[in-house]
């Protein structure tokens, strides 16, 4: 018989972010969902994430600290660990609003044809003050082809889509989030919510910007594959021009 909370894996790349890394651990450990199965993969920090994750360890259903690949890596290390139904990530320096995961879990339970969910998402700063909203819309593979990003940590997937397309492909160091939504939208729908589920934090050790640069590059390397690839091919062949005009878009907004 389904249980009434089907179980989701919530996985934690972390590698020297002490800082903010308890902040986040608690973001996952407070929801009200019943059933989170909640993995932490550390990179072999050196400095105090591991005695973090230690007071923290009772309530993991699983943690390792050993270096890793980058950040894919740990995220599929941490992927393949991952038993639930539902799966998502949250980096180590972001964090989910009160009653994210309770939500999310709703609209996927609600819509088994839904691949994945995504909801706006707050940006905040070293001090968890909050200066902006990023807000989407009803996007879905035309738009995701366009480059038009969703805030990572608002977005959560059901496993079986996740499983189908598969993980995240380690080639990719900057857009490997999007080019794993394009995955899934190319076989599944994907649904935005007009909510907001969690807050991305801008610091200036953050990825997003001490790498900003490279994204543009990146976004580029995917318009080479989406050429490619069948099922992003009829789409691309009528919407080239828009698709280049949001490759550039990305690479000059970053």
């Amino acid at each position: 018989m389904k249980t009434k909370f089907p179980r989701i894996s919530i996985i934690t790349p972390s590698y020297n972010q002490g800082h903010f890394l308890e902040e986040t651990i608690r973001s996952v450990l407070l929801q009200d969902y019943p059933a989170i199965e909640y993995i932490i993969i550390d990179g072999g920090s050196t400095d105090n994430s591991k005695s973090i994750i230690d007071k923290y360890k009772s309530k993991l259903a699983w943690f390792v600290s050993e270096p890793d690949d980058g950040q894919s890596d740990a995220i599929n290390k941490g992927l393949r660990r991952a038993t639930g139904d539902f799966v998502a990530w949250i980096n180590s320096d972001d964090i989910y609003t009160e009653n994210a995961i309770s939500s999310a879990v709703e609209k996927l339970k609600s819509n088994p044809d839904f691949g994945m969910v995504f909801s706006n998402v707050l940006s905040i700063d070293s001090d968890s003050s909050v200066f902006n909203i990023m807000q989407y819309g009803n996007w879905r593979l035309p738009e995701l082809m366009q480059f038009k990003v969703i805030g990572q940590p608002g977005i959560f997937m059901r496993k079986k889509a996740l499983d189908d397309v598969g993980f995240l492909e380690p080639d990719y160091h900057w857009l490997m989030d999007h080019h794993l939504w394009l995955k899934i939208a190319s076989k599944y729908p994907v649904k935005y919510i007009d909510e907001i589920w969690a807050a991305a934090r801008f610091h200036p050790g953050a990825k997003n910007l001490r790498g900003a640069e490279k994204y543009g590059k990146e976004a580029f390397v995917i318009y080479e594959w989406m050429k490619h690839e069948p099922d992003f091919v009829p789409l691309l062949r009528k919407n080239t021009k828009k698709i280049e005009a949001g490759a550039y878009l990305l690479q000059a907004r970053y």
